[in-house]
């Protein structure tokens, strides 16, 4: 029997409680047997938090998922998901704005690697505004006046030290 795996890429720069959300609902799905979540290297866009600290972020979210494993890539997610027998890459739609991309993209996947399925998952209500830019933008200018309190809504405790860090401390 052979073991079914979901692919769950992105660039997670960073992290968010979206995300993180949609590796736990997808890790209860008895469809699965391991979700690897791979981190995109994508050489046009200049990442904020370095390879290591984005691995950093993920695997502390993870430790509680045995079948949750962490990779990187570079190149087509199709491609990649062939090579490490993925059922399905998996994919989060945040607004109705999100869906054409995403559609036309599952449709050349689908050309590229007809045996790799896309899911696509709806976040749940309170991360469906969330995203890593927007998240940044908040702690740039934001920096140390916005409470933790308030960044724990948006991202893990590991990422708000992170962001804390890079761009600023906290005043509360």
């Amino acid at each position: 029997m052979s073991r079914k795996i979901a692919i769950y890429p992105g660039s997670f720069d960073p992290l968010t409680n979206g995300h993180v959300d949609l590796i736990d609902r997808v890790s209860k799905l008895s469809v699965f047997d391991e979700l690897i979540v791979a981190i995109g290297i994508n050489p046009t866009k200049p990442p904020r938090f370095s390879l290591e600290e984005r691995i950093e972020m993920l695997e502390a979210v993870t430790q509680p998922y045995p079948h949750v494993t962490i990779d990187q890539y570079s190149g087509l997610t199709a491609q990649y998901a062939q090579e490490h027998g993925g059922a399905a890459i998996i994919r989060g739609l945040r607004e109705f704005s999100d869906f054409e991309y995403e559609f036309q993209t599952a449709l050349m996947n689908r050309q590229i690697a007809p045996q790799v399925d896309t899911l696509f998952m709806m976040p749940n209500i309170r991360y469906a505004h969330l995203s890593s830019t927007l998240v940044v933008q908040v702690a740039e200018m934001g920096g140390g006046s916005i409470s933790d309190e308030k960044l724990l809504e948006m991202v893990p405790p590991v990422v708000v030290k992170m962001l804390r860090k890079k761009y600023g401390s906290s005043e509360s």
